[in-house]
């Protein structure tokens, strides 16, 4: 929703993207066991929205290849809604067929995330499809997964700019939106997945977003840190009135391609920022800086995060 004069929203909605965009990024397959305590102590943090996995090809991206493992024994509370991102048909075929597989009144998950990027040369590289081809794919995937009582994202990549094609223009940007939104997206996800974005751009495009896409659909910023920018963006998109994050606890995460691609903006940042700010978010930061340091632990290496090393502004005397 767009706030009046300038001003910010007081409260903001953030999802956690680390247990899938963080994981799939690794080196190294983390154990499910690991992986599924991560996401519970991320559950406890105040949160209410996680990624947790992907339903992708084992062999292109094994990081997440026991995603049914993982759905089946994370013990996530009623009101925090699971996500898993699906890439194409067989990936929701995939998903479809474990939605109930758990028994009782939860299900595997609550909401699935489609995504495509808004370059030809970025959606070669990442899926090996045109973006027409992909956009044609989604558009089936979409009203199957609303079918099944699933909320449903539709992710633009690249929506600021692409590694390979340099500026990307708004009026595509939203072209495919529109598209998603046609096709059953409840809510569209603009992501600067490789780092590009500046916030008088970022500014300017929620604007125009907003007045082009109306009220009906929730408009969701992801931004990454490639370049120390993430933070920055945040506040351009909050007085354009954006109200939906996504972030990744301890910063992992990053684009697969190209290289040099580096981690989206730390969680635990994102949500000391808008504390500070006097922006609600219903999330505990101690709690999420416990899960962030379980990460770095597991990973058995520094993280990005800057609250993370720092830790939260403390105002005592």
């Amino acid at each position: 929703m767009v706030t009046p004069d300038g001003a910010l929203p007081g409260a903001v909605r953030v999802r956690e993207v680390g247990p899938r965009d963080g994981f799939q990024n690794e080196p190294e397959v983390i154990p499910t066991a690991e992986k599924v305590r991560l996401v519970d102590l991320l559950a406890q943090t105040g949160l209410r929205r996680i990624e947790v996995t992907s339903f992708v090809r084992p062999d292109v991206i094994p990081q997440l290849s026991d995603a049914a493992d993982v759905l089946a024994q994370v013990d996530v509370p009623a009101d925090v809604a699971m996500s898993v991102l699906i890439p194409n048909a067989k990936g929701l075929d995939t998903a479809l067929a474990l939605l109930d597989a758990r028994g009782g009144e939860r299900r595997a998950f609550d909401e699935v995330n489609v995504f495509l990027s808004a370059s030809e040369s970025h959606n070669q590289a990442n899926v090996n499809r045109s973006v027409e081809e992909s956009l044609s794919g989604l558009e089936g995937v979409l009203p199957r997964a609303r079918e099944a009582g699933l909320r449903c994202e539709g992710v633009i990549s690249v929506s600021f700019g692409c590694p390979y094609e340099g500026r990307v223009e708004p009026a595509r940007v939203l072209q495919i939106a529109e598209r998603l939104m046609a096709a059953g997206a409840q809510e569209i996800g603009f992501g600067d997945t490789t780092g590009m974005a500046n916030p008088l751009q970022v500014r300017s495009f929620f604007t125009a977003a907003r007045e082009r896409l109306g009220d009906g659909v929730e408009l969701t910023a992801h931004f990454h840190n490639t370049r120390g920018q993430g933070l920055a963006n945040v506040l351009a998109a909050l007085e354009a009135g954006c109200d939906s994050f996504e972030s990744s606890f301890g910063e992992l995460g990053g684009c697969p391609v190209p290289a040099g691609a580096t981690g989206n903006i730390a969680t635990e940042d994102l949500i000391s920022m808008l504390h500070e700010m006097g922006i609600e978010t219903g999330v505990d930061l101690e709690r999420l800086l416990a899960a962030a340091r379980a990460a770095r632990d597991v990973l058995g290496r520094p993280l990005g995060s800057h609250t993370l090393i720092a830790g939260p502004v403390d105002w005592r005397p």
